[in-house]
């Protein structure tokens, strides 16, 4: 039944439903087949204002894609509090309000990623998955941006584009040459635990739904007194349990399926098999930790457990697709500098780096604008003298604020400052302004734990992996990566070392840079079938 009113409350023209086509300027559109023409073979004029609307738009539906995890899969749910950090209240380390009470819940959108690869590429990569989760709570938002591995490559973000260049294509050829990549990690012994994880069959998760999450950086919690201590955020999953892949379970799955994963997830919310995680902090106190073999703050270290326990303080759960992946997903903007009171940061150089570096990256993506999309707006009250910008949606006016007064203070009918919700946690600093690494690196010995821990099929899959991909590389990058592996365990470089000299043998040549590399391409000649042109 066609509605009799618009929805501006006047009245609709003539037939015109609420199904019938517009253009964005709301005026029907009888002829959507064909453009004004002189004549009917042509040529078309420019006074085609339907037709230039709808082209220019599709000539801008993509938006710049991010730099890394661009490949991702999203979700909304909620976060449930248990109202304590273990057996502790919650309150004792932290005052923010989404934490405090028992069964309250806060709405969540999490988007799930790849990190190196583009947008389209297959979810069976070997590459850290982003693991990044909106927090829409009553204080505004809060996201908690990780991976789902625990550790990093690097500790100082000054290295973070080099790194990036380095896994991405060669910018002559645009091909992923894994000589670049161990060229680089080669150079970067802090690197070697991360390389660890990532050629196990950690690198490849199974599935979004089986995988861990982790906050990565070190950041602080404080309480009502304004006291502080550091925090590390882990989610592991409540239903099912932690599944990874081997490079040959991989090969089969690439060869059917480039989106198994975001089928996976999307698959299992339709049919009510709801994704949970429980969110665990580990605590430490404010202070450098002498008695450690590591600094806390370095983000390519794990902390121990039995130094600082896995606490649970709540649960997720994701029960609802995206109605549209795009508006949603694609445009869905995270940064690891959105903190709520009672959350704060660490001095941790690389999530200062990343506090800056990701919110400055979704303005130029998105738009200066980005946080009054309605995936990125706080289900809150919102009320700033932000104004104008490129696609200003509306303006952040409180209710009875004059629309004169666009700054603070003022006594004209402004925005006032909050109360302090309570006291100000006040770090103290007594050092020289340096350029220098932490003075704990101990670059080798949790490698070393983390290949000893691994069962006897994920080192065989570790070594075979590396094996496979150092073969392209120059003796030089692989003499340095094998004294990382010797460094952490003599066994781990003793087996890289001699499946290197075996893979050689096999081949009848020395490392050229060249030879794996080559070998898709020449069976990519042999396979397939000849046929006459058309």
């Amino acid at each position: 039944m066609a509605n009799e009113t618009n929805q501006n409350g006047g009245p609709r023209q003539g037939a015109e439903t609420d199904m019938t086509l517009t253009n964005r300027q709301g005026h029907p559109i009888a002829d959507n087949q064909n453009v004004r023409t002189v004549g009917g073979r042509g040529p078309t004029t420019l006074e085609n204002y339907h037709f230039l609307e709808k082209i220019t738009h599709f000539d801008r539906e993509r938006i710049p894609e991010r730099v890394v995890h661009a490949r991702g899969a999203g979700a909304h749910g909620y976060f449930e509090s248990y109202g304590k950090a273990g057996d502790e209240p919650v309150s004792k380390y932290t005052r923010a309000k989404l934490f405090q009470e028992a069964g309250k819940r806060t709405p969540v959108f999490v988007r799930f990623s790849t990190v190196v690869h583009g947008g389209h590429s297959p979810e069976t990569l070997r590459d850290p998955r982003g693991f990044a989760v909106k927090f829409y709570t009553e204080d505004g938002n809060w996201d908690l941006v990780g991976n789902n591995l625990k550790i990093f490559f690097i500790r100082d973000p000054l290295k973070f584009p080099d790194m990036v260049h380095a896994f991405k294509p060669d910018p002559v050829t645009n091909v992923n040459n894994m000589e670049r990549m161990f060229d680089f990690l080669s150079l970067t012994p802090e690197a070697t635990h991360m390389v660890t994880f990532l050629f196990s069959p950690w690198g490849i998760p199974a599935n979004y739904r089986q995988m861990q999450g982790s906050g990565v950086n070190t950041y602080k919690w404080v309480n009502k007194e304004g006291v502080g201590v550091l925090v590390k955020y882990h989610w592991e999953p409540l239903k099912l349990p932690i599944r990874n892949l081997t490079q040959a379970d991989a090969d089969k799955i690439i060869s059917k399926n480039y989106s198994h994963a975001t089928q996976d997830l999307y698959e299992a919310i339709e049919k009510g098999e709801y994704p949970e995680w429980e969110l665990r902090v580990q605590i430490l106190s404010d202070d450098e930790h002498p008695e450690l073999d590591f600094d806390p703050l370095d983000p390519t270290k794990l902390w121990p457990e039995d130094v600082a326990p896995m606490l649970p303080v709540g649960k997720m759960v994701l029960d609802r697709n995206p109605a549209n992946y795009f508006a949603e997903v694609e445009q869905a903007a995270f940064g690891t500098g959105v903190l709520v009171d009672g959350l704060d940061f660490s001095d941790d150089k690389l999530l200062q780096g990343r506090t800056f570096s990701y919110s400055d990256t979704q303005r130029h993506r998105v738009g200066t604008n980005y946080l009054q999309l309605p995936i990125n707006a706080p289900k809150t009250h919102v009320a700033t003298n932000q104004r104008d910008g490129q696609m200003a949606y509306n303006v952040d006016a409180a209710p009875g604020q004059s629309p004169h007064v666009n700054y603070e203070p003022s006594s004209l009918g402004g925005l006032k400052e909050a109360p302090k919700p309570g006291k100000d946690h006040e770090p103290a600093y007594n050092a020289k302004l340096v350029r220098q690494k932490i003075d704990r690196p101990n670059d080798s010995k949790q490698a070393g734990e983390t290949y000893r821990a691994f069962e006897d099929w994920e080192r065989d899959e570790l070594i075979a992996n590396l094996v496979e991909n150092l073969g392209i590389c120059k003796a030089d990058i692989r003499e340095r990566m094998i004294g990382y592996f010797m460094q952490a365990d003599p066994d781990y470089g003793r087996r890289v070392r001699e499946g290197l000299e075996a893979n050689d043998l096999r081949r009848g040549d020395p490392a050229s840079g060249a030879a794996a590399s080559d070998a898709g391409v020449e069976e990519a000649k042999k396979l397939g079938g000849e046929t006459d042109g058309y």
